[in-house]
């Protein structure tokens, strides 16, 4: 278990970053993956939750998880159990774990939308780390709804395609609700653009839209269609080792620098 590297008589407190599109196939378990080992590998203590049921932030970082085995979304089942027993060390120095139930069912658990919010905070570990990333499913449930919550800033990959808009439009009007009410220091942070080829219009329109609406300064410069991307998953590890070279690897470094410093501002 990771211990707390807070200076005695002073709490530090983590960033908590959502990462999250309403639409599916965005991204957003390979931007999770990605970006924590960046942010690891650059010296901050990282910690990953993977609320998606597809519980594929395991696959990338290559943790097996027995069947049976408690994870965060039995932190939705017990309200006895802890959330720091259920942390994961990974092969890489500096970046745990919090990995998902494939067999959850969306429909099961407590409606408390504060479950995870106070289990970081009344557990330590917003002093134990410098970032802690959320990674979501697209269905707007209990699990979307305690990660919101808990976080302070959202990310949001994006395929530049013509159903891209809908999507984000949707989740603006999620953001907009909790920000008002349940979370009231959530942020939107920017937007990524995956997959993208900006020798191709609509992409480029896609893109220019979304920046239009939102704010030229949200919009982060994207990563580019890479096959490492999928080739590292398949080998159970982030890009950056699988392929240090490769676009992918370039894209994600990129975007992790310039993620630290829209924090740090």
């Amino acid at each position: 278990m990771p211990e707390s590297t807070a200076v005695a008589g002073e709490r530090r407190s983590a960033t908590t970053l959502v990462i999250t599109n309403r639409k599916g196939g965005t991204g957003k378990t390979t931007t999770s993956v990605n970006l924590a080992a960046e942010f690891a590998a650059s010296g901050q203590r990282v910690l990953l939750i993977d609320l998606d049921t597809q519980s594929h932030c395991a696959v990338g970082l290559g943790i097996q998880v027995a069947r049976g085995e408690a994870t965060v979304h039995n932190l939705l089942l017990d309200p006895a159990l802890r959330l720091r027993p259920l942390i994961r060390q990974t092969q890489w120095p500096g970046l745990d774990l919090v990995p998902a139930d494939p067999l959850f069912d969306h429909g099961a658990g407590q409606a408390d939308q504060t479950r995870l919010a106070h289990a970081l905070q009344e557990e330590g570990l917003l002093a134990d780390y410098d970032l802690i990333l959320l990674d979501t499913p697209p269905s707007l449930d209990v699990l979307l709804m305690n990660a919101l919550v808990a976080a302070q800033r959202v990310l949001v990959p994006f395929v530049p395609h013509a159903l891209s808009g809908e999507g984000i439009k949707s989740l603006a009007r999620v953001l907009f609700k909790v920000s008002a009410g349940a979370n009231p220091e959530l942020r939107l942070l920017g937007f990524l653009p995956l997959m993208l080829d900006r020798r191709i219009g609509h992409h480029r329109g896609v893109t220019e839209g979304v920046a239009h609406q939102f704010g030229a300064q949200r919009m982060l410069s994207g990563v580019r269609c890479d096959i490492k991307l999928v080739e590292a998953f398949a080998h159970r590890m982030p890009v950056r080792y699988h392929a240090p070279k490769s676009r992918g690897a370039e894209d994600y470094a990129n975007v992790a620098r310039k993620v630290m410093t829209m924090l740090a501002a």
